[in-house]
């Protein structure tokens, strides 16, 4: 005799395609996402100010260049360094403008393999300069230099509202 039942452990497919009443994200950065999580302040004292979920670093030294995404809460979420050995293999040098541009390269590809779309920059650099390419090559890749602001709920007397970002509205 032939059975089902040992060669299509899914012949009985009702049973799981039954659909649960609730959804539970379990995502943590799912508040951040919809831009309803708390941002910290900070000290009013405090230059730069705290007010970022994710915020972009660049350390150069004397013999790499490290760029990292830091969360305000769990510290550093990725990071690239041209000591790694699949990229500094094809570098002439580690701290060069090819170097800071590869990096952004790499950054912004492991950044949105990650789901990070956007993130607080505060890096000041002059046009033409080795971290303004870095900058460049970031925004190339599809990365945001810029956070966007807490959705605040309007009060009913509010003239204007703002979209809610977790509704796509289509035109």
């Amino acid at each position: 005799m032939f059975s089902t039942k040992n060669v299509f452990p899914f012949a009985n497919l009702a049973r799981y395609n039954s659909t649960a009443a609730t959804f539970v994200n379990r995502n943590p950065r799912n508040l951040e996402r919809m831009r309803i999580a708390r941002k910290p302040d900070g000290y009013h004292l405090e230059r730069p100010g705290r007010v970022f979920w994710h915020k972009l670093i660049i350390t150069p030294t004397n013999r790499t260049v490290k760029a990292e995404v830091v969360h305000f809460v769990n510290g550093s979420v990725i990071e690239a360094k041209t000591s790694e050995m699949a990229l500094r293999n094809q570098l002439y040098s580690m701290t060069d403008t090819c170097a800071y541009i590869n990096l952004g390269r790499v950054f912004a590809q492991r950044c949105l393999e990650c789901g990070i779309t956007e993130m607080a920059c505060d890096i000041e650099s002059k046009k033409g300069s080795k971290i303004d390419k870095f900058l460049n090559e970031i925004v190339k890749g599809g990365i945001k230099l810029v956070e966007e602001p807490v959705y605040k709920k309007p009060e009913p007397w509010d003239w204007i509202r703002t979209e809610k970002p977790w509704e796509v509205t289509e035109e």
